[in-house]
């Protein structure tokens, strides 16, 4: 835990940003009937009736001192997938830093390893090489920042009926756009000498001799 508050702490930094990255489901649900538009008087009306369209993954990357958020939406969340989306964050999104600070928990996809199953070996080092790895502990992802990001998008754009990952993609895209204008931060205030004093209780027990 101290290891990640510690990062948490650090000044925004553009050569080595801190990035916050996790990933979420959405089911995908198609209408059967077209819902019956809103009227004076009358809410709109949505048949309960639905088809199901399978699930949908979304990778969520989130640079809370900079308000910059990336959103990617796959059809699964493999070890190939993350080791993909790591590569857009390194080579696209932030291809001008020195080396990209890594928030993420302990899925057993999120590893270095993930690299070496998706690309070369010379690629996959190289990439390998672009991110300083730092994990939550376990039972700890409250700590993640994009997990928190990731609930801000269930609800200002998935709670609805999302017929298929084409619509979620876009969904998704106007959503983080909106967010990055606005540069919507998080300052994160709890630190290590909080946690020593509120989360003691965590501690393991010293025993003396």
């Amino acid at each position: 835990m101290e290891d990640v508050l510690d990062v948490y702490a650090r000044p925004h930094d553009p050569k080595h940003p801190v990035v916050c990255v996790d990933e979420g489901g959405k089911q995908l649900i198609g209408e059967v009937r077209e819902p019956l538009p809103v009227r004076v008087g009358t809410p709109a009306r949505q048949d309960s009736e639905y088809v199901r369209g399978g699930v949908a993954n979304l990778f969520m990357a989130f640079e809370p001192l900079a308000g910059q958020r990336h959103v990617e939406v796959t059809q699964r969340k493999t070890s190939v997938d993350f080791a993909r989306f790591l590569c857009t964050l390194s080579d696209q999104h932030y291809r001008d830093a020195t080396r990209i600070v890594l928030v993420c928990d302990n899925l057993s996809t999120h590893t270095p390893a993930a690299l070496y199953e998706a690309f070369a070996p010379a690629q996959a080092r190289r990439l390998a090489e672009r991110f300083e790895w730092h994990y939550t502990p376990k039972h700890g992802s409250w700590l993640n920042v994009a997990e928190m990001e990731l609930s801000v998008l269930a609800r200002q754009c998935l709670d609805r009926r999302i017929p298929d990952q084409q619509t979620l993609t876009r969904e998704a895209a106007a959503w983080e756009q909106q967010r990055n204008v606005a540069v919507v931060k998080v300052e994160w205030h709890f630190t290590t000498a909080d946690a020593r004093i509120k989360l003691r209780r965590l501690d393991p027990p010293i025993h003396l001799q």
